[in-house]
């Protein structure tokens, strides 16, 4: 008798599921990552997010967390630098593609709010942590729109060289372009179709004033005084 129970215990167990097949065995950062993405949208971010939720979307106990981030806002400063490194690869190659006599503001505007239609969730903690997150977030989009000021100021004097023109203060007209078009981005997550359409030729048109008034600037600081207009 107790043979039998003993082969009847053996086969029941054989039989029954882990108890810890719920979670998964072997987790990676980009597992953790990816839970949170799942979590946020408009109307929730990272910061409002608690490492229970995140643990429990990816599917481990809590203590796992602590073997990739240390704590929150180190993952939700990974989910910002993975944005922004996205988002200027994107662009850049659009940039790229471009020779000296096309245009390069609409293409560029629409490669931007193409991956903001398609990708929502990754712009959106770029494009809005920066608000409502810790000073922690802050400070990692700052750096990040700062890479897209660098990057975008060597393209504007690359552009202008290019076309034999000149652009007075290429950082300050660089920071000009990006703050407004990550200010325009964040309006535009919600938008509609026809929306978000309107607010392209809005961003459009503003750049093109950005660089022309810096292109403006330059051929009045090489005017003589006496014929130079005070604006």
């Amino acid at each position: 008798m107790q043979t039998v129970r003993a082969v009847h215990s053996s086969a029941t167990e054989a039989s029954s599921p882990p108890i810890a097949t719920a979670r998964k065995a072997l987790i990676t950062r980009q597992d953790i990552i990816d839970a949170a993405l799942r979590l946020i949208g408009p109307h929730r971010s990272v910061s409002t997010l608690s490492l229970r939720e995140v643990t429990r979307e990816a599917g481990i106990a809590p203590n796992s967390f602590y073997r990739h981030f240390h704590d929150m806002d180190e993952l939700a400063v990974a989910l910002i630098d993975m944005a922004g490194q996205s988002l200027r690869q994107i662009i850049r190659e659009a940039r790229l593609r471009v020779s000296a006599t096309q245009e390069v503001t609409r293409p560029s505007v629409a490669v931007f709010m193409d991956q903001l239609a398609s990708d929502a969730k990754l712009l959106h903690v770029l494009l809005c942590e920066g608000i409502v997150g810790s000073d922690s977030y802050k400070q990692a989009v700052e750096r990040e729109l700062q890479y897209f000021e660098d990057e975008l100021c060597v393209d504007l004097v690359r552009l202008a060289e290019d076309r034999g023109q000149q652009v007075t203060e290429p950082a300050l007209a660089a920071k000009a372009i990006t703050r407004l078009v990550f200010a325009l981005g964040g309006t535009a997550i919600e938008a509609s179709p026809e929306q978000r359409a309107a607010i392209t030729d809005e961003m459009v048109t503003m750049i093109r004033m950005i660089i022309f008034g810096a292109q403006a600037m330059t051929l009045t600081a090489q005017e003589t005084p006496a014929t130079r207009a005070v604006p």
